[in-house]
Parts: structure tokens; C-alpha cells; sequence
């Protein structure tokens, strides 16, 4: 048996010993450690302790115990709602050991599939009432409340990312039951909504520890400034999680825009002078380049105006 071939028990064999058990976590840790990188393979989450594994991450832990993977989809849509659930059966691809199965569902009635923001108010006022509504939005930086507009996605649309999103699910949850890691993290929780986050976590997680008193010669010379100073800060990505979470956006979506727009994968690289502007974005506010090409279109509109009364 190689070093990375999954150690199980069942069909007559004798159950783990406490060295295999802690073989296989060390094994674990080390991946983690070797080659897993925060933020692309797993993550961690405002309020949880543990950091959350990713699917890139799961993938790379299937790989690393020769794990097979074969999902079972169970179609439970209807004509207004694409529904999915999947079973990620698990087995040991040299031998064939059947080694235990994940579960994960979504269902585009989940309030980031269900609802967008209108592109203008002539679509939403044309959309019938049960397809249409206004909903209470806050801004982090003034604090205030406002209305944004949204109306009901087309099912079609996101079916397949429902399905997808089912699958994701499902992958992780038998990664994590089959390899054990549930100790190392915790299920994927990219799309937890930020209010049903514990907020005395979130408050743990962000609180700078108190440092003991030090003398002058043991305080540590000041670091010298970072040559990606010009990026945002932890505190300011965190901040901008919570906004587009509270906005209801995919994570697949923002990454999108980042990278089409700014040529970048990953919010730790957003630059402060964008960040802003890319935080409008999320809210549904206009950002400063279209404020700009309103302002000259009203302008354009303005000149046009006495020649079209002549």
C-alpha cells in the first residue's frame, strides 16, 4: 500500500490504530501546509474558527488519498424552481473500496439565485408584481438604509449553477467525512448569509490580541513597507465580504467582474484606489466612470435641447 492510499476499515479488515489515525492527519497538515494556499484552496470565514475547505482544496485531498469520486443527482425541479441533490459517492481508485458518501442540495430559490437588481426602473416597473420587489440594503461606510430594486431570475439562467453549486456541496461534505479533516475544517461556508454568522466569533476573530508590556531595546524594529502597500487591508477585505454577501452575490460572479474589470483573481489584490468603486459595484451604486458618462450624456442632452424646439 503507497503512502497516500486512504487507510480504512470494513469488509473484515481490522479498524485504524491510533498511529494510523494520526498518520493520516499529519498527512493532512502537511498538504495544508505544502501546498494548499489560503484563499484558493480553503479560506477563513468571518465568524468561524476553522478555516473552511474550498472545492479546489477538496480536490487537492482526493488526490492526495487516491480517492474516485462519482456523483448521483436527483432532480427535484419544477416549472419556477431548479432544485438538485446530490449524493458524492467515494471510493478508492485503485482498489475500489467504497469509502463513504457526501451529500450537498441547492435550489435557485436560495436568495442569491432568486433575485437580481434591475438594470434600470422601466424593467422593473414593466415586471408583473409577484416577479418584482424593493429590498432594504445598508451602507458600511454612512451607515444609512436604503431600497434597492431587484426582480425574480429566470430559472433557466442559473440551472446549471444550481447544479453545480449541488455537486460543490456534496464534494466537500465527503471529502471531509471520508479523509476525516472535519477536525482541520470546516464545510465550505462561502455562502453563508453574514446575519447568521455568530457575531461573538466574528468579534473573537477580528480583535487584535493585547500584547504584553515589552521593554524599549526587546520592541522589534518597524517592518519596511510592503512592496503591494498600495492593496487593500485585511480589516478593508473582510469588509468587503460582508458587503457583497450582504448583497446576495455569487462568489463566482465577483471574481468575474474583479478579474474582467481590474486583472485580478483575488480580493487581497484589489487595490486600494479601486476599492470604492468596487464596493458601489456590489451595492448596486454608480460607480464614478458612470456617474462621469451620465453627467456628459445629460450635458449632450442639454445642448441638443434648443436646436430640437427650433
Amino acid at each position: 500500500m503507497s503512502g497516500n492510499e486512504m487507510v480504512v476499515s470494513g469488509g473484515g479488515g481490522a479498524s485504524l490504530t491510533a498511529i494510523e489515525i494520526k498518520a493520516q492527519v499529519q498527512r493532512i497538515q502537511e498538504v495544508m501546509k505544502a501546498v494548499m494556499q489560503k484563499d484558493v484552496h480553503y479560506g477563513i470565514i468571518p465568524g468561524c474558527k476553522k478555516p473552511s475547505l474550498y472545492k479546489p482544496g477538496s480536490e487537492k485531498l482526493l488526490s492526495t488519498f487516491n480517492i474516485a469520486i462519482e456523483p448521483v443527482v436527483t432532480d427535484l425541479s419544477t416549472y419556477d424552481e431548479a432544485k438538485f441533490r446530490v449524493e458524492v459517492r467515494a471510493t478508492n481508485y485503485i482498489s475500489g473500496v467504497y469509502l463513504g458518501s457526501g451529500v450537498g442540495e441547492c435550489s435557485s430559490n436560495e436568495e442569491k439565485y432568486k433575485w437580481r437588481k434591475s438594470v434600470c426602473d422601466e424593467e422593473f416597473d414593466e415586471t408583473p408584481e409577484d416577479r418584482k420587489r424593493e429590498k432594504w440594503a445598508v451602507d458600511y461606510k454612512t451607515k444609512k438604509s436604503y431600497k434597492i430594486k431587484q426582480v425574480r431570475m429566470n430559472v433557466s439562467d442559473v440551472a446549471n449553477t444550481v447544479l453545480k453549486m449541488a455537486k460543490k456541496r456534496a464534494q466537500i461534505d465527503a471529502t471531509l467525512t471520508v479523509t476525516a479533516a472535519s477536525d482541520i475544517f470546516t464545510q465550505d461556508l462561502e455562502d453563508l448569509p453574514p446575519e447568521m454568522q455568530d457575531a461573538s466569533d466574528v468579534k473573537a476573530s477580528t480583535s487584535t490580541p493585547i500584547k504584553p508590556p515589552q521593554r524599549k531595546s526587546e520592541t522589534t524594529p518597524a517592518p519596511a513597507a510592503s512592496p503591494n502597500g498600495d492593496t487593500i487591508s485585511e480589516p478593508q477585505r473582510k469588509r468587503f465580504y460582508a458587503i457583497y454577501k450582504n448583497a446576495r452575490l455569487e462568489d463566482d460572479h465577483v471574481k468575474d467582474y474583479l478579474l474582467r474589470e481590474y486583472g485580478i483573481e483575488h480580493s487581497s489584490d484589489i487595490k486600494r484606489s479601486d476599492y470604492e468603486a468596487i464596493c458601489n459595484w456590489v451595492e448596486g451604486k454608480p460607480t464614478k466612470t458612470q456617474k462621469h458618462t451620465e453627467e456628459n450624456a445629460t450635458r449632450e442632452a442639454d445642448k441638443r435641447e434648443p436646436g430640437m424646439e427650433g
